[in-house]
């Protein structure tokens, strides 16, 4: 689960991270008074927001009216903007980034860290590899102090600023920690022309399995008018939902149709974007983008498998997810053979990928290698399954 920015700012400055002053719009009468000069920003549950208009700076209050009256309620990258958060305007003289996230091999999550800041850190990191220095730390003891000193250091950042970063950086490691998220940045922190850190804009990821753990953020979840997108289910769409509707064990059926010609199976959260992002940055074009998770019956897995096969041009079928812990390999295994071979297919030459390792992933392995399916244990990333997923997928 992706929380909008302005949710995930409360929870940063509820842990003590600095954050702007501003105020939360959700109708035209909440337009005055405003913090002047400010930014606008729709809350919306993805990115690159300013490009699509969804960021806008003002002047004064008038043009503060004026902007919120155009964006409000308008749509922004496939969203209808139900709420808009204005803050005040920072003068700024220096940009950092700093992220949590997990890696999957290593069973560690690492903190990533960068002088510049307000940038696309993987970019950066294939131009000015010296830009970035990465740490892994235990679930245990978080990310201490010492440890975040020691890798801004490498950077050229010393002094006082060197020190309040170290304490934003570890704080944002405990919030990582205790609400399972599978994504925590904060890009960028600046430095004002004062002397203060703030998190300019943030983005936390929840791993979707572990929502029970946290009602507050479950419930947001459930909210309605939280998140409204411009487009309309398709049928295809309405028919996954009812799959996910046959019982009430775990996720299958969270779907979203594309044009493409690759099925795709994908665990929730941030695993879920990253697979599809691999697939395409590969050259594949995904027909679907399909959460899964929570332990799901055989059934649906096996009817939802079977629904996305009978989609016009899916040739093949992809199914990646992170590490798993209360979802069982060999049920998800079990459910997906038994789908492919219900559509009349042959799982060797229909399943390019397997990729879940985790609980009773031994006896999950064992079905998949009796039908000869490609799988991958927990040292094969994401992103080289969904290479080797696309690879099987053009050889044909």
């Amino acid at each position: 689960m992706r929380l909008l920015e302005y949710e995930s700012k409360e929870i940063l400055s509820a842990k003590g991270i600095p954050i702007p002053s501003g105020v939360v719009v959700t109708s035209y009468e909440d337009v005055s008074p405003l913090p002047s000069p400010n930014i606008i920003k729709a809350q919306i549950p993805i990115g690159g927001r300013q490009k699509a208009g969804g960021v806008l700076e003002a002047r004064d209050q008038k043009e503060a009216e004026s902007m919120l009256k155009q964006m409000l309620f308008s749509n922004v990258r496939g969203y209808r903007v139900n709420r808009v958060l204005v803050e005040e305007k920072l003068d700024i003289a220096q940009e950092f980034y700093l992220g949590i996230t997990y890696d999957t091999v290593a069973k560690e999550p690492v903190a990533i860290f960068s002088a510049e800041g307000g940038v696309d850190i993987e970019e950066l990191a294939r131009q000015k590899p010296e830009m970035v220095q990465k740490r892994h730390f235990s679930v245990k003891s978080g990310l201490p102090e010492y440890m975040a000193r020691e890798m801004i250091s490498l950077t050229g950042v010393s002094g006082k600023t060197l020190l309040g970063l170290s304490n934003i950086f570890s704080l944002l490691a405990n919030i990582f920690l205790e609400n399972d998220a599978t994504i925590a940045e904060i890009n960028p922190l600046a430095q004002t022309t004062d002397g203060r850190r703030v998190a300019l804009d943030c983005h936390l990821e929840i791993d979707d399995d572990a929502l029970f753990r946290n009602r507050s953020i479950a419930e947001k979840e459930n909210d309605p008018d939280r998140i409204k997108g411009e487009r309309k289910q398709s049928d295809f769409e309405k028919k996954a939902a009812e799959i996910d509707n046959l019982d009430q064990k775990g996720v299958a059926g969270r779907l979203i149709e594309f044009d493409g010609n690759l099925g795709l199976i994908i665990g929730g959260g941030g695993a879920s974007l990253t697979a599809f992002d691999a697939v395409q940055r590969h050259g594949g074009h995904p027909a679907n983008y399909c959460e899964i998770g929570g332990n799901p019956s055989v059934l649906k897995t096996k009817e939802l498998t079977k629904h996305i096969l009978s989609k016009p041009g899916v040739e093949k079928i992809a199914v990646i997810m992170n590490v798993v812990s209360n979802t069982r390999v060999d049920l998800m295994a079990r459910g997906v053979i038994k789908g492919i071979i219900e559509s009349g297919k042959n799982p060797s030459d229909t399943l390019t990928v397997f990729r879940i390792p985790g609980a009773w992933e031994g006896e999950g392995f064992k079905i998949l290698k009796k039908y000869g399916v490609d799988y991958c244990d927990r040292t094969v990333s994401i992103d080289e399954a969904a290479r080797r997923g696309v690879e099987k997928l053009m050889r044909g």
